[in-house]
């Protein structure tokens, strides 16, 4: 819920002792927080900011409009399974499993996984949905601390799988909050000594449309990897699908915790829709990436501001005070997200979504009268 939605909720019981059924470490955690965006400029979640041409709007259109919303999903989704393995190359031996976006994925990995002493291990700041979907299914959660300046500590994380030889290691390529592109040679090492100790690996490239490299190459030099993307940044932010490459038989077994029918028909659609675009979409990444750069520059010559290097759509700017910061550019009608408190090393810093040339001015103006 938003919080007007909370706001405007009141509860006819003045106590609630129904509450006893639900776990405690349940009632106290945060849910997953969504801005309002109503009338701002959205630059907070990392979405593609381009919509479709109206002529692929009008064609996707009627092709929705013809779908059988009667029936439940059939084989169009293995058409689309095969549709993805094409579109990334998928090695021989390798299998395809979807969820409903990325996070799906990453709860059915925590249920496949919950065996007894099980645990999951993650570089800090990260993703929020590893440690959520973990702590949800009762499974601990490790997460090690980044560098200053945002880089794996190799060591740390070598060390952390050494002592807790975790189920799952989630290597976020590139990481989010950050956009930071991990060493390659430092990501192959933590491959190799997870694999040695018996557990799987998780290369998360949701922003691989905007990163220079891919773990795609060298997935199929291992059968412990999986590799996990998203329709998200792709520019289908709104129909929530994600995909999951990896060895068939782990493939399978993973599988088997999926709920049926999790992929909607509609959804389904317009991904096959969209691989059949992808050219368009391409065209979108090519200018986002040529957009960061321009950002990344302007942002570079403000006093008093740290930018650090991104491979992804979006910006992470440290500054003097990034709540005032956000909070100026928010009465700007400028929305971008502040992650000063998710973690002790982004104190004071802002993540910025790459938008449209125009939103991307708009944001730079607000930034330089809210600093």
């Amino acid at each position: 819920m938003s919080d007007n939605q909370n706001s405007s909720f009141k509860s006819p019981i003045p106590s609630s002792p129904w509450l006893k059924h639900i776990r405690q470490d349940v009632q106290s955690m945060h849910a997953y927080a969504i801005q309002d965006s109503t009338g701002m400029v959205k630059l907070d979640a990392m979405e593609n900011p381009f919509s479709l041409p109206p002529e692929l709007q009008k064609q996707l259109g009627e092709r929705l409009g013809a779908l059988a919303l009667n029936r439940y999903p059939g084989n169009r989704i293995n058409v689309l399974r095969s549709e993805l393995a094409k579109y990334v190359q998928m090695p021989e031996g390798f299998d395809i499993m979807l969820g409903n976006g990325s996070d799906e994925l990453i709860t059915l990995l925590s249920v496949a996984c919950d065996v007894p002493g099980a645990s999951i291990l993650a570089p800090l700041p990260g993703f929020v949905m590893y440690a959520m979907s973990a702590q949800l299914q009762g499974v601990t959660f490790h997460g090690v601390p980044l560098t200053a300046n945002f880089e794996l500590d190799e060591a740390a994380m070598l060390s952390a799988i050494a002592t807790h030889k975790p189920a799952v290691v989630y290597l976020a390529y590139p990481n989010n909050p950050t956009g930071t592109l991990w060493s390659a040679d430092a990501i192959e090492r933590i491959v190799l000594a997870q694999g040695q100790q018996g557990g799987l690996i998780v290369m998360d490239e949701a922003y691989q449309p905007f990163a220079s490299q891919t773990y795609m190459d060298r997935i199929a030099q291992h059968g412990h990897v999986l590799l996990m993307r998203t329709l998200s940044k792709f520019g289908l932010a709104g129909v929530r699908l994600g995909y999951m490459v990896g060895p068939k038989a782990l493939i399978a077994e993973i599988d088997k915790v999926r709920p049926p029918y999790n992929i909607s028909v509609l959804n389904c659609e317009c991904a096959l829709f969209a691989l059949e675009h992808a050219e368009v979409f391409a065209q979108q990444a090519a200018q986002i990436r040529e957009e960061r750069e321009k950002l990344s520059h302007s942002l570079a010559l403000l006093p008093g501001l740290q930018v650090f290097p991104s491979q992804a759509n979006m910006l992470l700017v440290r500054m003097p005070d990034a709540t005032k910061c956000f909070e100026g550019m928010k009465l700007k009608g400028i929305l971008v997200k502040n992650v000063s408190k998710m973690h002790p090393l982004l104190t004071n810093c802002l993540r910025l979504t790459v938008g449209t040339p125009a939103e991307n001015a708009h944001m730079l103006a607000a930034l330089k009268e809210s600093l």
